[in-house]
């Protein structure tokens, strides 16, 4: 029972993680654009697949990873995450100077830029807080991570859906919406753990 329960578990991810890729590499709005354009747009794809994955291994919810070793490969794909999206940015700067400027400024006409800066700036803000995590108190990381990661899931969520572009649209709202499930959950479950360890305290 337990093999086939973490069969299953793997079998459902990977399918949530491939299948979002593969529709976004085979898209036919990929048909005219040059190297790095579709480069970046998959970067894209590949950063909000990995939003679904952190949240399980950050609370070791997959099977065959036990917590300790969850965390450290969250850290690793955390580095990915960062470089998926530097490269998803960078590449559309090149493509197109001028709209990742207006994005950046937060004066682009398209709504779907405002949801990803804002991911973009909680993903940093997020990794810099993970790197001074010996001097913050254990109730400011937890909060502090947990409220930026939040943010960056929304964002992206967000942004990826406002998009009309590569990726299938039932699988992206398939991805998006288990990302934000289980980023729910992971929170939900991290605030639950710190209310048993100070009974009492608000």
């Amino acid at each position: 029972m337990r093999i086939a329960r973490a069969l299953l578990i793997w079998t459902g991810l990977v399918l949530a993680l491939v299948l979002p890729l593969t529709f976004a590499a085979t898209s036919e709005y990929l048909a005219w654009r040059d190297p790095v354009y579709i480069a970046s747009g998959l970067a894209g794809v590949v950063a909000l697949c990995l939003l679904l994955v952190q949240p399980l291994l950050a609370l070791g919810w997959l099977p065959g990873l036990h917590l300790v070793l969850g965390r450290r490969v969250h850290r690793a794909v955390g580095v990915f995450l960062i470089a998926a999206v530097v490269v998803h940015v960078a590449g559309l700067w090149i493509t197109s100077p001028p709209d990742i400027i207006d994005a950046l400024l937060l004066r682009s006409p398209t709504p779907f830029s405002v949801w990803g800066v804002a991911a973009m700036w909680a993903l940093f803000a997020a990794a810099l807080v993970s790197l001074l995590r010996r001097r913050l108190s254990p109730r400011s990381w937890s909060v502090g991570h947990t409220s930026l990661v939040s943010i960056v899931v929304l964002g992206g969520a967000v942004h990826a859906m406002l998009i009309e572009g590569t990726m299938n649209t039932t699988s992206k709202v398939v991805l998006c919406g288990l990302a934000m499930t289980a980023t729910m959950a992971a929170v939900a479950s991290s605030w639950l753990r710190a209310r048993r360890r100070a009974p009492g305290k608000e």
